[in-house]
């Protein structure tokens, strides 16, 4: 989550890593996670309000009429496309944040330890106190790999993005020959393990207490640490393909690279669609369990053509950047509106919150997520009159600059 919270250019005249002062910022990079933001509330909403291991399972056949739909809507347009554009951006801060260090001539590996540590800790906390849906860890895991990626030459960083992202691909596809060579047995008992495992968060999500939800929490994350193989490639990949967009000044000047963005426009995103599409044909839901090669393939090919889709998504939202100037604020604030979409879902939909949990149509959930949004568009631009950083994002400079940023505004810079 770096890239979503510290977009800004080099300042030459700082002897020395600081907070930002607001009119250093890139402005389409707050943009940018202001959008990013609404996707990833609009792919989790399914995983709050319901079992997390029946959400990410294609269209599911369960749903009907317009629940249908909009859950082909996620699958096609929404899942996998926002999740690798905050990739990207954390990938464009870290570019962003090295530059600084060596112009200030301070060194940058310390800084970066410890602002992966703080980002560690408050994923640990979310993802074992609030919601096991979590990406806070694993951006703050992949972000070492990253580090050593740093002396590259610039050139390399989106062809390596690319092939490292691909081997997230490849290793799904082998896990999918694994699992296509196991006895017929084995195959049945993934598949009985899934709706078990469903069936015990229906249980605990539904009907348990808080601690009775931590307890839960704390196996799927072990769980979701096993995924790493896969997942982790995707987003290193999209690190460094984020690293050389901010490296190269494609995003603080985006109109010396006409060419390049009219070719994600017109060229990537249809390219990435039809690529998604042949996958969501192909196999348009994914049992739960059910891993084999078949399965993974049509994964593969929605997970292919994510990352041009991905790319056509910046590419307009950049061209839009004017217009969408009101997504700036609570870009300003991602980490703070993740966590509080976080906080607030689960307390609606849990037991031991309103205990809605499963019983909000998928229809109605695209309505809800949109809608959620609004209010911390709202909040934002209200608490980014008085105050410089959002307050977890204050919290995090905190930690990783060992002072206390001046938070309102007209204390310090900003």
């Amino acid at each position: 989550m770096v890239g979503l919270l510290d977009g800004c250019p080099v300042n030459a005249a700082s002897p020395s890593l600081q907070p930002l002062a607001s009119s250093e910022r890139i402005a389409v990079l707050d943009v940018l996670r202001g959008a990013a933001l609404l996707g990833i509330l609009l792919m989790n909403i399914e995983a709050f309000s319901g079992p997390l291991d029946l959400a990410f399972t294609g269209i599911d056949t369960h749903w009907q009429g317009l629940d249908y739909w909009a859950d082909a809507f996620v699958y096609v347009f929404v899942q996998g496309k926002f999740f690798t554009l905050f990739s990207l951006l954390f990938g464009a801060g870290f570019a962003v944040m090295a530059q600084r260090a060596e112009v200030a001539g301070r060194a940058f590996t310390p800084f970066y330890l410890r602002r992966s540590a703080g980002l560690l800790l408050i994923g640990l906390c979310h993802a074992l106190l609030v919601w096991s849906g979590d990406i806070l860890v694993l951006y703050a895991l992949v972000s070492l790999p990253l580090l050593a990626c740093r002396e590259a030459p610039r050139s390399w960083l989106p062809w390596m993005g690319v092939i490292v992202y691909l081997g997230g691909v490849a290793m799904m596809l082998l896990v999918g020959a694994m699992v296509s060579m196991a006895p017929v047995e084995d195959l049945q008992k993934m598949l009985a393990d899934a709706q078990q495992e469903i069936a015990q968060q229906r249980l605990v999500y539904g009907q348990g207490s808080w601690m009775q939800a931590n307890a839960q929490r704390l196996g799927e994350f072990g769980s979701s640490m096993g995924a790493l193989l896969i997942t982790g490639p995707e987003v290193l990949g999209m690190f460094l393909i984020g690293s050389w967009f901010a490296g190269s000044g494609a995003l603080a000047t985006p109109e010396r690279f006409v060419r390049l963005y009219a070719v994600l426009r017109w060229v990537a995103l249809p390219l990435g669609l039809v690529i998604t599409l042949l996958g969501v044909v192909w196999k348009p839901y994914l049992a739960p369990g059910a891993y084999d090669l078949p399965v993974t393939a049509a994964m593969a090919l929605v997970t292919v053509g994510g990352l041009p889709m991905c790319l056509g998504y910046l590419a307009w939202i950049v061209h839009w950047r004017t217009r969408l100037a009101w997504l700036a604020p609570v870009g300003r604030m991602a980490l703070t509106h993740y966590l509080g979409q976080s906080l607030l879902c689960t307390w609606l939909f849990y037991h031991y919150g309103l205990g809605a949990f499963g019983q909000m149509p998928r229809s109605m959930q695209l309505l809800f997520a949109p809608a959620l949004f609004a209010v911390q568009v709202g909040i934002s631009h209200a608490w980014l009159r008085r105050f410089r950083f959002g307050p977890m994002e204050w919290l995090w400079r905190a930690m990783t600059y060992r002072q206390w940023p001046p938070m309102r505004r007209g204390a310090g810079q900003g």
